[in-house]
């Protein structure tokens, strides 16, 4: 069962709207993705977990291509293997013109994005992984029928991924997001799923990566969350020098249920990769009263805590504020709390420290996207014209009281 329109949030409807959905054959394999953006700025590619979609990370490619950055949410067809996964990728990628590459994992995804860095050596410039792990043993070892996968019914897969998604009350922000995931689950098929699955569990672990741990952020969320501490915990210990963004709260899907703080930690770690936002001119020219919806832009710091400003879906509102750890609400990450892991010379000038206040023109942003970065994906004889997806009216289904576990990753 799927959402109807009523569960849909409005942020959601106007992103199908404004971005399109690609659909490409390579070979015998499908990709469906968007690509928003411009074509100019190396790509951040997002890479979901078990139960997400490209979709899922829609909040994130609109405030993103709001700043001039290109961003691209793939879902790979069904594969047998890891090595199978990488080189489909690969020759995505290749369809893409995207020979360099920013990547963003999650879960799942995360794993996969260690994994193509490690055999696909000069493509990837940075990583950003956000719940993941180094090794797929302790999935494997939690799933005693992994060799009968292929051939197992799809409501079986579809409720074991679901065990691994925490049931029960929660604060909105996270309930809202466990229901956006849960919808997009339903949209997957029973080879989608055993496809995910199979890369889930195989045995296989991430070697020692190329990329230096400065190119490397990770960003882990505080509380409940699918993967166990303690594979998040080697990830940590693995990249030891690389950059830590604490989310104290978000669960499973903080791109969703924290979707400022994280589209604001993506814009900071690029900005470190040296990748800029590239506006065009009819952006940079354009104002709107409607606000992209749950963007959280930087606009300075003082006394070493970061300002943001985050913006309403509609109307000229917004607030200032400090993040830091007595910032009231629950919801605020530390966000790089010493003053060394602010690189001044990208992210926030030595200049703007000294400001004792912030007007509104260092703080506005362009909210209308330029429609001709959706027309810049060249078609070739392999790829359809865009189309969108429609929502379809069958109600959505929740986990019924299924206890969150550890055996799936989220």
């Amino acid at each position: 069962m799927r959402q109807t329109m009523a569960s849909v949030p409005g942020d959601y409807i106007h992103f199908k709207g404004q971005v399109p959905l690609h659909h490409i054959s390579i070979g015998t394999s499908h990709w469906r993705f968007y690509d928003y953006g411009p074509k100019s700025v190396p790509p951040v590619v997002c890479l979901c977990g078990i139960a997400g979609t490209a979709d899922v990370f829609y909040k994130q490619i609109l405030s993103l291509s709001a700043k001039g950055y290109r961003v691209i949410a793939a879902d790979a067809p069904p594969v047998r293997s890891h090595q199978e996964w990488v080189s489909s990728f690969e020759k995505f990628l290749d369809t893409l013109g995207a020979h360099h590459v920013h990547l963003y994992g999650t879960s799942l995804g995360g794993f996969l994005a260690q994994l193509f860095a490690q055999y696909r050596v000069r493509r990837v410039k940075s990583l950003l992984l956000s719940n993941t792990f180094l090794d797929t043993r302790a999935f494997h070892d939690g799933i005693t029928w992994s060799s009968f996968i292929s051939w197992t019914p799809e409501f079986v897969l579809k409720r074991y991924i679901l065990s691994g998604i925490r049931d029960g009350p929660q604060e909105p922000l996270i309930a809202d997001s466990i229901d956006f995931v849960v919808g997009q689950l339903e949209t997957l098929s029973r080879e989608e799923l055993a496809s995910r699955l199979i890369l889930n569990t195989a045995s296989a672990a991430i070697g020692q990566l190329p990329i230096p741990d400065s190119a490397i952020t990770i960003m882990d969320t505080n509380d409940y969350c699918a993967v166990p501490q303690m594979l998040k915990d080697q990830v940590a210990a693995r990249y030891s020098g690389a950059r830590r963004a604490h989310l104290k709260t978000g669960g499973d899907f903080p791109f969703l249920s924290r979707a400022g703080e994280v589209t604001l930690h993506l814009q900071l770690h690029l900005m470190r990769a040296g990748v800029e936002g590239q506006l065009p001119l009819e952006a940079k020219g354009s104002m709107s009263k409607d606000r992209i919806p749950d963007a959280a832009v930087a606009v300075g710091s003082k006394d070493g805590d970061l300002i943001v400003r985050d913006y309403p879906l509609r109307g000229r509102g917004g607030s200032l504020r400090r993040l830091d750890d007595s910032s009231s609400g629950s919801n605020d990450s530390t966000l790089f709390r010493n003053s060394a892991q602010l690189d001044s010379s990208r992210e926030i000038s030595q200049e703007s420290k000294k400001r004792a206040s912030f007007s509104e023109r260092d703080v506005d942003r362009p909210q209308i996207l330029p429609r001709s970065w959706s027309n810049n994906f060249e078609a070739s004889p392999q790829v359809s014209n865009p189309a969108l997806r429609t929502v379809d009216n069958t109600p959505q289904r929740r986990s019924n009281g299924l206890v969150g576990s550890n055996a799936a990753a989220g």
